[in-house]
């Protein structure tokens, strides 16, 4: 194991500062696009941010990157294990995530699933320059919201989410690690 895969994994068994997080992201290699294609499991790093614990608990599987032009930014996991692709559109940004109890959010999700569920992908991938770095960046396409990633190791990214209408200077944190062989239905 690589020394930026250890300290990710250590960062990962505790929460870090947003000081911490940023300091180790400014460290890693910008992530190119077409590194990026197939699917990816996603989970947070714990430094503090509203969103924190939200995916998690919603049942988040993480993303999947087809091509520069089709991005599914949401991808979710049901209990028995089927994928499902989510309109990141119809998921508000202005709730009070971090007054919401994380028990409810599973539940909720299946109940709205039939209205959230989406096979039109709903983001891009484009080369943005972010804290000195010019590499891969998701752009949502109807939300405010780009997602940066950087290299820990061929297959493991640490992203960050940017989003411009959120009230906190606070950013949230999350890794993706791909995942050879398990695809998603259409």
């Amino acid at each position: 194991m690589n020394m930026k895969k250890e300290q990710l994994n250590r960062m990962l068994s505790r929460r870090s500062s947003q000081e911490e997080a940023f300091a180790f992201f400014d460290t890693l290699e910008a992530a190119e696009p077409h590194e990026m294609w197939g699917v990816w499991k996603g989970e947070e790093l714990a430094t503090g941010h509203a969103f924190e614990g939200l995916l998690t608990a919603s049942g988040w599987y993480g993303k999947e990157f087809l091509s520069a032009e089709h991005v599914h930014p949401l991808v979710f996991e049901k209990k028995n294990g089927d994928l499902y692709k989510v309109n990141p559109l119809l998921i508000p940004l202005n709730l009070p995530f971090d007054k919401i109890p994380r028990r409810l959010i599973r539940p909720a999700m299946t109940l709205i699933r039939p209205i959230i569920r989406t096979k039109k992908s709903a983001a891009r991938l484009r080369k943005v320059e972010y804290r000195g770095k010019l590499g891969a960046s998701m752009v949502y396409d109807k939300k405010d919201i780009i997602d940066v990633f950087r290299k820990v190791d061929p297959d493991t990214l640490l992203g960050i989410m940017d989003i411009k209408s959120m009230d906190t200077d606070d950013t949230y944190f999350f890794v993706l690690n791909r995942v050879n062989g398990r695809g998603l239905l259409a």
